[in-house]
């Protein structure tokens, strides 16, 4: 078999995906300059303990006399503190930086809404008025760090609380974001970051979260704007020797130099189900069938069609999980094309793939024999059972399945390449087809070989593997792990003779693979057997996946 030049190894890029529709700010020492309120002052006055925060004191006062007098002198001191203080430094470009962009401001604090809208008299440029959401102790809302302000800010913006960002100084704001389920920023002023901090990001001055911002907000339908898409591509040097014109802003087409290859083998399959992983997918599921013709993937293209909603950090991560499978597989992404659009409700990415083999080696299905052997590597339906843990885990756990099976099932993602045992059928030869089983399953992919090869197939359907937890979730869901999307199992026919070696070596190298058939002189048809009686075959119009995404 022919081989590919690996390109040069790169470190992995961490990317974490997010979008942000909002961003709501604690107020004291986050918008303002910290230090305007000593708190150690008013705790003094009202006697309350040095480790004990004050609205909590106030709360466990019996005396109601005594809670009304606290309150007083509690809003005195912030009204004092409120007309000292100061826009934080970077407070006020980033604010006005914000709002030009559309998003909508909020600010959350254990304040009186009065000490706010006093001290926002001293920002330049920025007022009350310009605050989309404040929520103060006197909303209808737990105060922080109860999660309950962060919600109650996301409902009047109409956001969902997992795209605001909250900021602020202080573990009581982090807590309360992660509380609501929203994306968490802490700004530690250039001081040192507590050991129990579990924040989303952590920045040193305000002005760092311009970036942080900028990767969340939802990208404008069309092509991705020149500078970013420039940025990303830059993330990805070229290496690949072969490649004479690569993926560069501005050029319409990739160029490669196959001078010396007998035959260029092409491909191209879109993931349409996915959205987990789904840049991993585009390169395994296309790399699959390459392998099927015997060819080492060389080259990729990719075309990603995202919906509206996306933000640059879900580009980001796509294209980090592309560049990362690729460089896996010692496969080159050497141009493409991605677009926001509202054509589509999910992302699509459709992968374009190129490889080389030599003329002799190409595998064609028009070699299949009467009495050639029929094997399945795996289990059926490895494809579709991650997707539907991943796209649909609160269906199964509402339905009845533990967490811990629906975490087993996502975990087949990492069997969805076929290529190990592909190159060991290379190897050991005597193989005639391989088939990559991807939509309508295992009974769709066998009618396909079965035509290829213009000869029947006799399958023993009692012998086909299935994992007892796809089973389990086919009978959760109603559907049919026969007719379920399968990528990750291949379809091996091979001579007869050659059998029981292919089928040792691939068990020696811990794949496992299953005898359920043989090829027949009879045209193209599957008959099928249980327990040697004859059987109807199914056959699905469309993939059994396709039910539940309806």
């Amino acid at each position: 078999m022919s081989t590919s030049p690996k390109p040069m190894p790169v470190e992995p890029v961490p990317v974490f995906a997010y979008r942000i529709d909002a961003v709501v700010f604690d107020f004291d020492g986050t918008l303002t300059c910290p230090g305007a309120l000593d708190f150690s002052v008013i705790k003094r006055a009202i006697g309350c303990p040095d480790h004990t925060p004050v609205l909590e004191y106030m709360a466990g006062v019996d005396d109601r006399t005594r809670q009304a007098e606290m309150a007083i002198q509690l809003e005195q001191f912030e009204m004092q503190g409120a007309a000292v203080s100061m826009p934080n430094p970077g407070a006020e470009a980033l604010l006005a930086w914000i709002k030009d962009t559309g998003l909508p401001v909020g600010i959350l604090t254990r304040n009186s809404r009065a000490s706010v809208i006093k001290a926002l008299e001293n920002f330049a440029g920025f007022s009350a008025a310009d605050i989309d959401v404040l929520v103060t102790r006197e909303d209808p809302a737990k105060i922080k760090p109860s999660g309950e302000g962060v919600r109650l800010a996301a409902a009047r913006l109409d956001v969902d609380p997992a795209h605001v960002l909250m900021v602020g100084d202080f573990l009581f704001d982090v807590e309360a974001g992660r509380r609501a389920g929203a994306l968490t920023a802490y700004l530690s002023n250039g001081s040192g970051v507590p050991d129990a901090l579990s924040a989303d990001f952590v920045v040193a001055s305000l002005d760092e979260l311009k970036p942080v911002i900028r990767d969340g907000l939802v990208l404008p339908a069309g092509k991705l704007p020149n500078l970013f898409l420039g940025e990303l591509l830059d993330q990805y040097p070229m290496t690949d020797p072969s490649v004479i014109v690569g993926p560069t802003v501005g050029e319409d087409t990739a160029a490669v130099d196959i001078e010396g290859e007998a035959v260029l083998v092409l491909k191209t399959d879109p993931i349409t189900f996915a959205t987990e992983s789904i840049g991993r997918y585009a390169v395994s599921i296309n790399a699959n069938d390459m392998a099927t013709a015997g060819a080492a993937a060389r080259w990729m293209l990719t075309t990603l069609l995202l919906p509206c909603g996306f933000s640059r950090s879900q580009v980001r991560r796509i294209f980090a999980d592309l560049h990362d499978a690729c460089t896996d597989q010692g496969i080159t992404l050497c141009g493409g094309h991605t677009e926001i659009t509202d054509a589509v409700r999910r992302p699509v990415v459709a992968g374009m793939m190129a490889g080389t083999v030599a003329r002799n080696d190409l595998i064609r299905k028009g070699r299949m024999a009467p009495g050639d052997r029929v094997l399945v590597t795996k289990g059926v339906a490895v494809e579709g059972t991650a997707i539907i843990a991943a796209e649909f885990r609160l269906l199964l756990i509402e339905k009845g399945m533990p967490a811990d099976e629906i975490d087993c099932c996502a975990a087949f993602q990492q069997m969805i390449s076929i290529l190990p045992e592909a190159r060991i059928a290379w190897r050991v030869g005597g193989v005639s087809a391989l088939h990559d089983v991807t939509e309508g399953g295992l009974a769709t992919a066998l009618a396909e070989l079965s035509q290829a090869g213009g000869r029947g197939i006799r399958v023993r359907r009692d012998a086909i593997p299935v994992y007892p937890q796809t089973r389990k979730m086919g009978a959760i869901l109603g559907i049919d792990p026969l007719g379920l999307i399968g990528s990750g199992s291949l379809l091996i026919s091979c001579r007869a003779e050659v059998a029981a070696t292919l089928v040792a070596d691939l068990r020696e190298h811990g794949i496992a693979v299953t005898d359920i058939g043989e090829v027949t002189d009879s045209g193209p048809g599957i008959d099928a057997v249980e327990n040697e009686v004859s059987v109807p075959w199914p056959c699905f119009d469309a993939d059994e996946i396709t039910r539940l995404f309806a």
